[in-house]
C-alpha cells in the first residue's frame, strides 16, 4: 500500500506486526539503525501541506499503518495491511530490546513523563535497560544544533533503541535526523505511547478499540483539539478513497 503526493510516495512497507518485529529483530542483530513511522489519517494531512514533513517521511526506513482508515483504505486499494498501533508498540519493541540484550533511550514531553514511563516499561520487562531519558525544552525545533546535540547523546548513551514521544511532524523529522546523526540506533515515533505508560492520557478501552471508535473516544475527551483535526480527516478521504482505488486497477 502507498500514498502519492506529487514526487513523493510512501509506502506501507510493514504489513502487519510480525514482519515488522522479524525486521527490527534482524536489524538489531546486523547492528543497523532504522525510522520507524505510523502512519495514520492526520499524518496524510501533514503530508499534503507540509514539504518537510514529506521528506521525513521519505527517510523513514519502516512504515506501519496506525489507523483504521488507513487499513481500510489499503483494502480497497487491493493491498490490505493490517493495524500496527504506534501506542501498542512500546512494550513489543522494549521486550525485544531485552531480548536482544539492546539498550532503550526514551525522548518525550516532560521529565516526569518519561520517569513514570521507565516505572511501568521496567515494571513489565525487569530486565529492559532505559540506558537515557530526554525530555526536549518548550519549542523544541528538529532542525537545530539542539536536535543534533540530543541526538548525539542518544547515540553516546549506548543505546539501539529510542523511542520518539513528541507528536507529528517532530518525531518523525527526528528519526529522519537521526539516521545520520546516529545510523547505528533505532528510532521509533510512537506518539502518545509513553504518556500511556506514564498514566498521563488515558487509552480508550479494549472493547472501544475493537469497534474502530478509539478516534470518538478521544475527541469526547479534547473536543476543542480534535474536532478540527478529525474534521480535517474526513475531508480528505473521499479522495484518498477515490486514489486506494485506481492502485486497485
Amino acid at each position: 500500500m502507498h500514498f502519492a503526493y506529487g514526487p513523493s510516495l510512501i509506502r506501507v512497507n510493514m504489513p502487519d506486526h510480525a514482519t515488522l518485529m522479524a525486521e527490527v529483530s534482524r536489524r538489531f542483530h546486523a547492528s543497523e539503525g532504522f525510522a520507524l513511522a505510523t502512519i495514520n489519517l492526520d499524518h496524510l494531512v501533514k503530508l499534503r501541506q507540509d514539504d518537510a514533513f514529506r521528506e521525513a517521511y521519505a527517510g523513514q526506513d519502516l512504515v506501519v499503518a496506525d489507523g483504521n482508515p488507513i487499513v481500510w483504505l489499503s483494502r480497497l486499494a487491493g493491498r490490505p495491511v493490517d493495524l500496527v498501533p504506534g501506542s501498542d508498540l512500546v512494550i513489543p519493541l522494549a521486550r525485544l530490546a531485552a531480548s536482544e540484550s539492546v539498550g532503550i533511550a526514551l525522548v518525550g514531553t516532560t521529565d516526569e513523563a518519561l520517569s513514570a514511563a521507565t516505572d511501568e516499561i521496567t515494571r513489565r520487562i525487569p530486565d529492559c535497560r532505559i540506558v537515557a531519558r530526554i525530555a526536549p525544552p518548550m519549542g523544541f525545533d528538529p532542525d537545530t544544533d539542539a536536535a543534533r546535540e540530543l541526538l548525539r547523546q542518544v547515540r553516546d548513551s549506548g543505546a539501539r533503541l529510542c523511542f520518539l514521544a513528541l507528536g507529528a511532524p517532530k518525531q518523525e523529522r527526528l528519526a529522519a535526523l537521526g539516521r545520520i546523526e546516529a545510523p547505528s540506533v533505532g528510532f521509533a515515533s510512537v506518539g502518545a505511547g509513553l504518556d500511556f505508560l506514564a498514566g498521563n492520557q488515558t487509552r480508550a478501552p479494549e472493547w472501544v478499540r475493537r469497534i474502530a471508535m478509539e478516534w470518538a473516544w478521544r475527541m469526547v475527551s479534547a473536543p476543542k483539539r480534535l474536532v478540527p483535526r478529525y474534521a480535517r480527516c474526513a475531508a480528505i478521504l473521499p479522495s484518498e478513497a477515490v486514489a486506494a482505488l485506481k492502485l486497485r486497477r
